[in-house]
């Protein structure tokens, strides 16, 4: 195998794939990349972790086909140090791999291309295309809120499935047990009857960094019970296939209050530095914020039995009987971070029910946290 490529194109193409590759590990070949070289002057290169793999094109001029696997994070890393505007020579012989660019020369061991695995997709029955903005947005809005804690790895990723409402709906949820984030848009054509997914937090992180380059697209998505595969870029673009969590995901609908009738308006923007200024004296300990809601004004208050303690008073629109309620300033300063208008609406019931958070009736993100004693 011999190629020619520019160094900015390889580059970009290393950078979607190697951060697939795990840093360590036990099976040599998963540290490597496959490389392709086409008759058609085009490399394909792959990256995979057994769970998840990136395939990318890239031009190049290809003198002779053939196929390698060599270190991902030393040819991104080689590539990165390169000279802007270099042109990058790969050449492949003998168990090495050669780069050359300028007065650069590199010799990389290599390993065989028949041990590299792939991932078999199978058959993908449901096929739909989004906007890649509308996917960046629900990314966004709700990973924020997938779990951390392998012991309930089926809440370690978004949840993705389709129902009828008042009218036939995508809606992808993730929560951790102590808040959840929900968006919801309407039902793409050929998603009906697709299987409930769980898409992993890596894939999620992956694909949220491709999404990133190609914005003003479409992805395509196909889809089985078992994996899913993100086409960015059309013909020839990037390439992202995932399993999927074998898991149930708990009925979170059960958990989104539908009675709270005590309504709170107030800027998102202020609320969210009210909560980080008081925060300041919260401890590991104490990371609760307490509200105390009066009319039309908020009052936030953190004691902490080491730093002293702290309150904060906020205009707001509120027209209830006056309680008090603890959150967790983290999670809160989490969600004000999402909503990005005027105004928030904190649907509120008493100091031990879950409270709703969004930013009007229309949006299309809603958020569920749980309070705190405090």
């Amino acid at each position: 195998m011999k190629a020619t490529i520019e160094r900015a194109t390889l580059l970009r193409c290393l950078s979607h794939v190697q951060s697939v590759v795990e840093r360590r590990n036990t099976i040599p070949i998963l540290s490597n990349v496959l490389i392709e070289a086409e008759g058609d002057n085009s490399l394909r290169v792959m990256a995979t972790d057994l769970d998840l793999q990136v395939i990318e094109h890239m031009d190049a001029n290809v003198d002779s086909a053939g196929s390698i696997t060599v270190s991902a994070h030393l040819l991104f890393d080689i590539a990165r140090k390169l000279p802007d505007g270099s042109q990058v020579s790969l050449e492949a012989a003998e168990n090495r791999m050669a780069i050359k660019a300028g007065r650069s020369r590199f010799s990389l061991p290599t390993l065989p291309r028949d041990d590299f695995p792939v991932i078999v997709e199978g058959d993908l029955p449901t096929s739909f295309e989004l906007p890649a903005k509308t996917l960046a947005e629900l990314i966004d809005r709700t990973r924020f809120a997938i779990s951390t804690e392998e012991t309930r790895y089926y809440l370690n990723g978004i949840f993705f499935h389709v129902s009828d409402d008042s009218e036939p709906v995508l809606k992808a949820a993730a929560t951790d047990g102590h808040r959840l984030a929900r968006f919801t848009l309407p039902r793409p054509d050929g998603a009906e009857g697709m299987p409930d997914v769980i898409v992993p937090r890596k894939a999620v992180a992956e694909l949220r960094k491709l999404l990133e380059e190609s914005l003003d697209g479409n992805v395509q998505i196909d889809l089985s019970a078992s994996k899913v595969r993100f086409t960015l870029g059309g013909e020839g673009g990037v390439v992202l296939t995932s399993k999927l969590i074998d898991g149930t995901f708990p009925d979170y609908s059960r958990v989104i209050p539908t009675g709270n009738d005590k309504l709170l308006k107030l800027d998102p923007k202020s609320f969210h530095e009210g909560v980080d200024r008081v925060a300041t004296i919260a401890t590991e300990k104490t990371r609760a914020v307490k509200m105390g809601l009066d009319k039309d004004k908020v009052t936030l208050t953190v004691t902490s039995p080491d730093n002293g303690s702290a309150t904060e008073e906020l205009p707001a629109e509120y027209g209830a009987d006056g309680f008090e309620i603890g959150f967790n300033a983290g999670y809160l300063k989490d969600i004000l971070n999402q909503i990005d208008a005027d105004t928030v609406e904190i649907h509120l019931a008493d100091a031990g029910a879950p409270t709703l958070i969004r930013k009007d009736e229309n949006s299309p993100a809603l958020y569920v946290l749980m309070p705190m004693r405090v």
